[in-house]
């Protein structure tokens, strides 16, 4: 059971969340290890006073490592006020910390990746009946300092303990009640959906829902963990009957067209115009961002004016635009273009959906959806069950309601 930080806010939320676990704990045949996330808005406050102990908004990898130590503070304290919660209800509970278990994962300080979990005997505790109450979004590397996974990393711990322990299920409960067809605030004929492949969710969430943390779907598709997709706001008696399964796409009976309509607001496009070309130069262009760890999605290449060059238009998201232009303009004599554009009024849209794979006519139906509404399309990326678009972004809300309606979802049962 993983709990977000809006589900643990205060403590009578963490007293709501004691007593889920304890009902939990006592229709289980089996052991119980909870997830918990900080408090919500604490991150931001413990991110605030590290930035400004450090002088920078931006850190840096001289501060790092003392950087995850802060915070990973939150998730400290949610962990013992839930551990004390569940004693007071009569069950053994204990915290563990990622350093603890030890959850190990590799050098990259903010954002860093699970490479083991070891044990130390946290499987032991769950089986003889204790609770195990675990602080996510933080581990530990080999040589002992504290890391964290990123924004949303509790899910990812959540889903990494699930598949140490091979656990049944992942729950994951959060402010909603399941994943829906698109966002609702948009679209309130928007519906939730009962299960939905990884290979879905894994789209959706990389595409903007904000559901799921796209590493925890990802990591639960290799291990094949199934996740369940709750909200935590409601009475316990009714989540049998709630929530989204996130589950292997042969275990879903009917499989829809298109399942969803994502969007994603934190885009920039950045143009690199005049660019030389030649074989090699789209390696060199994107193994320099790489290296900076800036992750690009979509990529049109096209002919400039000029003779022998090029247009290079990507994107990437709007927090990583200003790294991206630094890095390229420190090579602009190695890699050899004229100038470098970026836009940030840009959204992204997209479909999903694993019945795209047989069937014909889903591109035609978006394009004619979005030209209907006069919104022109600026860059096209596909997948095997997804079709993208970058539009202005101004039309977000208009498009994705579109979009909504054109693939028949405002009516799916």
């Amino acid at each position: 059971m993983k709990f977000g930080g809006t589900s643990v806010a205060d403590l009578d939320r963490i007293n709501h969340v004691a007593d889920l676990v304890a009902e939990q704990a006592r229709t289980s045949t089996g052991g119980v290890a909870v997830i918990v996330s900080a408090m919500a808005g604490e991150t931001n406050r413990l991110v605030g006073l590290a930035n400004g102990a450090a002088g920078s908004a931006l850190v840096g990898e001289a501060f790092d490592d003392e950087y995850d130590v802060i915070v990973a503070s939150g998730e400290q304290v949610t962990s013992g006020l839930l551990a004390l919660a569940l004693r007071r209800r009569g069950f053994r509970a204990r915290s563990w910390l990622g350093w603890q278990m030890p959850m190990i994962t590799n050098h990259v300080h903010g954002k860093a990746r699970i490479e083991d979990i070891e044990g130390n005997g946290f499987p032991e505790a769950i089986a003889s009946g204790e609770i195990a109450v675990v602080a996510g979004f933080q581990g530990r590397t080999e040589d002992g300092r504290i890391t964290t996974l990123g924004r949303g990393g509790s899910d990812t711990s959540a889903v990494a303990v699930a598949a140490a322990l091979n656990a049944a299920r992942c729950d994951i409960y959060t402010d909603v009640d399941g994943v829906y067809t698109t966002d609702p605030r948009i679209v309130p004929k928007a519906r939730r959906i009962d299960r939905i492949s990884y290979e879905e969710m894994l789209e959706m969430a990389s595409l903007g829902a904000k559901v799921l943390q796209t590493r925890s779907v990802e990591l639960a598709m290799n291990h094949g963990v199934p996740i369940r997709v709750l909200s935590s706001f409601v009475d316990t008696g009714d989540q049998q009957n709630s929530g989204t399964l996130v589950c292997d796409e042969d275990e879903i009976m009917e499989k829809q067209v298109v399942s969803g309509i994502a969007y994603s607001r934190d885009e920039a496009k950045i143009s690199l115009l005049g660019v030389s070309n030649h074989p090699g130069i789209a390696a060199d262009i994107f193994s320099r961002l790489a290296a900076a760890n800036i992750n690009v999605d979509m990529i049109v290449q096209a002919d400039s004016r000029g003779p022998e060059t090029a247009n290079m238009v990507f994107t990437c998201t709007e927090r990583d635009s200003e790294l991206a232009v630094s890095v390229l303009t420190d090579a602009r004599d190695e890699i050899g273009f004229d100038r470098i554009v970026v836009d940030k009024d840009v959204a992204k849209v997209s479909v999903i959906g694993v019945g795209m794979r047989s069937h014909t006519g889903v591109a035609k139906t978006m394009f004619d959806a979005l030209f209907a509404k006069g919104i022109n399309i600026q860059v096209i990326s596909t997948s095997e069950i997804k079709i993208s678009v970058l539009i202005d972004s101004s039309y977000t809300e208009l498009a994705v309601r579109a979009l909504h309606s054109a693939y028949g979802l405002d009516t799916v049962s």
